[in-house]
């Protein structure tokens, strides 16, 4: 098989890339290991920036997103005895959009302009140093195939081949401690998400529908979910997010999914080896607490497929030339924002750390400069495609 962009990886990254390619006139196939209801039923990140949304709606991507999403003008942050509001929309304009990566990716699969070949195995890339890359892999039949490419575009997050095909310096750091992340059959108990800071550790209210809730606790790596029952983790979201304070009310449901989400920050420098491009996942990590993963990779497929359709189809490279200085500028801006938001929130155990996050929430609550730092970071900046 021949085509001009083999992308790895049929998630939203790698599936968003070839909808915006096509909209080039750009031809690609994408490789995916997994099956597609798999990839399909994934449980990732519910927020999109305002960015994020302006980009799915302006290629024809946004109209289940505009019916079914919820827009929230802000988040709260509290911690014991206080909870303050920020609204984003006075503070920069800006919103975001609580819509999940599950429904993004079926979005994507509805548009059909991903010619995908899934369930595959043994993938491995080749030649990507030179001006004829291409890969080679068993499909589910057991028959081996190669694709070849003018380019290879890796979106195929963390463990993926296409990260290891580049010989690349990474910066990366573990966090110690993890999410308990909770599905949860119930409405949620809040209009706008809820960051807490408590000295048991953060827990965050977020939803997924009017009808399910996605809530967190902060838990020591290595937690077992099996060591939280669904009355332990009710009474302990109660304790950290304020049941009762002011009136307000935590409302317990039916739990469907129970799973830890170790937290670390993981950045790959440059972006690009030869001919394969990275994106998403597979060139960096965030940790969740700054709505930052999926929003990254939507921007990073925005400029790739840009400079892809350049180089391709008006032989200027320029723009392929700079797309890992120009991705990278954005992906230490995030992660430096979601670090922020994990030091301010997550308990440490150390008293000193204690009064320096209590310091900088009373900052960002108080301060019209700090609320809109905040604000600016976690609706997002802007992709401008």
């Amino acid at each position: 098989m021949k085509t001009e962009v083999a992308i790895v990886g049929a998630g939203p990254a790698g599936l968003l890339l070839a909808h915006l390619l096509a909209r080039g006139g750009v031809s690609s196939v994408v490789l995916e290991t997994r099956s597609q209801d798999y990839v399909a039923s994934r449980i990732r990140a519910g927020i999109l920036e305002h960015s994020s949304v302006e980009l799915l709606t302006e290629v024809g991507l946004g109209d289940r997103l505009h019916a079914e999403g919820h827009e929230h003008r802000g988040v709260y942050l509290q911690w014991p005895g206080e909870r303050h509001h920020l609204d984003f929309v006075d503070l920069t304009g800006r919103s975001v959009w609580v819509y999940g990566q599950t429904e993004v990716q079926k979005d994507l699969v509805a548009a059909g302009t991903a010619e995908v070949i899934y369930e595959v195995t043994d993938t491995v890339l080749h030649d990507v140093a030179t001006d004829a890359p291409y890969i080679t892999y068993t499909d589910k039949s057991g028959e081996s195939g190669r694709l070849d490419a003018a380019v290879i575009a890796g979106c195929d997050g963390s463990f993926g081949p296409s990260r290891h095909a580049v010989p690349a310096r990474h910066y990366e750091r573990t966090y110690p401690y993890s999410w308990l992340g909770i599905l949860a059959d119930v409405a949620p108990s809040t209009d706008e998400l809820i960051y807490a800071s408590h000295p048991n550790g953060f827990a965050l209210h977020s939803m997924r529908s009017p009808t399910v809730s996605r809530l967190y606790l902060q838990v020591p790596n290595g937690t077992d979910p099996g060591e939280w029952p669904d009355q332990r983790v009710w009474d302990e979201l109660a304790t950290r997010l304020g049941h009762g304070q002011d009136g307000w009310k935590l409302t317990p449901g039916p739990i469907t999914d129970k799973s830890v989400l170790p937290m670390r920050s993981y950045v790959q420098t440059p972006m690009r080896h030869g001919r394969l491009f990275l994106a998403g996942d597979a060139a960096h990590i965030v940790p969740p607490t700054g709505a930052k993963g999926l929003n990254l990779a939507i921007a990073d497929v925005a400029l790739l497929s840009r400079a892809l359709t350049a180089w391709l189809r008006e032989n200027n490279s320029r723009l392929a030339d700079s797309y890992s200085d120009d991705a990278l500028r954005r992906v230490w801006r995030c992660t430096h924002f979601s670090w922020w938001m994990t030091t301010m929130l997550h308990a440490s155990g150390d008293e000193f750390d204690a009064q320096l996050q209590l310091s900088q929430l009373r900052w960002v609550t108080s301060s019209e400069a700090g609320a809109t730092g905040l604000a600016e970071n976690y609706a997002g900046l802007d992709i401008g495609f």
